[in-house]
């Protein structure tokens, strides 16, 4: 059968599965949703949100110590719930242990977003948000909670980005970070990956520089065939094993574009330009020198690459580990490339699950 037959079919078949964690906002509000709303927050980049609102959830209690404090922010994509297979009783983030605060960050959908912020900022209009603004954002969150101080951070992606932006721009707020698969720096070849799904999306017409009045389908079917073609392993891809979910490698895509094709536009470009620009060297102070502000860095660190992921490679988390001074590198054996981080594969889960719940226990 052609590609695009097969394809045809798989998309009618498989356009409402998903196959990683993060999902499209729902139809039903979520009550266990909060919001925090932010009055003229001021952006690094010289904007403002004259009305910002942050999302997030928490899970335990804070205890009277009040040093039982976790903090997990959002990934690209996702919301709170991108780190469900690690909270949990006998789970690396047990709520009867922890005060788990689980963040999302700006232009996820529900945080401040091109897609719910009134105009004049609304779509194409949103100003740029650097992660240092999610940082900022999610430290008002925990001070209106009475944390003024971590246990430990945990971050996926670019959950991982704001948990080593955390230890730069508050070195003595937090004991420990637990960055997994991401980096403290958007390398050149993340930076230009990222440019090619951005112009596959905007290339559609309908897209219509961001003011689009229906979804640019096109334009994001060509986004998520991109993004499949990244968030596995070559090696993944080789095996198969997509099996026994899908059974063809069209049936895969069809899940990607049934995930992504609900998605806004405007959101997904936002997010991944804060991502671009991210590099703590820029914290104030470091003058953009990107292994000072790793030396700075005074919290306990448990660097988690997968050794098989495309978007942060294992090498330049390597590179990153040699400037930090107090860091136990330990890659993720996965052929799962950048999902290794998501919960889409039991062995990963168990191996994440494991070595992050024994190093918040202080065994590593």
């Amino acid at each position: 059968m052609p590609y695009t037959s097969s394809l045809a079919v798989a998309l009618a078949l498989f356009s409402a599965s998903v196959f990683l964690t993060a999902q499209a906002p729902p139809a039903v509000p979520d009550p266990h949703r909060q919001f925090l709303r932010l009055p003229d927050f001021k952006l690094e980049g010289g904007g403002v949100l004259p009305m910002a609102q942050v999302g997030y959830a928490t899970f335990g209690r804070l205890n009277d110590a009040r040093d039982n404090a976790i903090l997990i922010p959002s990934w690209y994509g996702s919301d709170y719930h991108g780190y469900d297979f690690l909270i949990g009783s006998g789970r690396a983030l047990d709520p009867d242990r922890y005060f788990l605060v689980a963040t999302e960050m700006f232009s996820n959908g529900f945080s401040s977003s091109p897609s719910n912020t009134p105009a004049p900022l609304s779509g194409p209009d949103f100003p740029a948000i650097a992660q240092r603004d999610n940082v900022e954002a999610a430290r008002r969150v925990l001070d209106s909670l009475g944390v003024r101080h971590l246990r430990a951070i945990v971050g996926f992606s670019m959950g991982a980005q704001q948990a080593f932006q955390w230890a730069v721009s508050h070195p003595d707020f937090v004991d420990a970070i637990v960055p997994y698969c991401g980096t403290a720096k958007t390398y050149p070849h993340g930076i230009v990956r990222l440019e090619g799904a951005i112009s596959a999306l905007t290339a559609d017409a309908a897209f219509a520089g961001g003011r689009y009045t229906s979804p640019p389908l096109r334009g994001l079917e060509a986004w998520s065939v991109h993004w499949a073609g990244w968030v596995w392993s070559q090696e993944w891809w080789r095996r198969e094993l997509f099996k026994p979910q899908f059974t063809t490698v069209n049936e895969v895509i069809a899940s990607r574009i049934g995930r992504d094709k609900v998605r806004d536009a405007n959101n997904l470009i936002a997010q991944a330009r804060t991502w671009q620009r991210h590099d703590v060297g820029q914290t104030p102070g470091f003058g953009g020198d990107v292994e000072k502000a790793l030396r700075s860095i005074r919290a306990r660190v448990l660097y988690m690459p997968s050794e098989t992921d495309l978007y942060f490679p294992v090498g330049d988390a390597k590179y990153e580990s040699q400037f930090l001074q107090h860091a136990t590198f330990l890659p993720i054996p996965s052929l799962w490339g950048h999902s290794a981080g998501s919960g889409g594969n039991p062995d990963d889960v168990a191996f994440l699950n494991e070595h992050i719940g024994e190093f918040l226990r202080g065994k590593h």
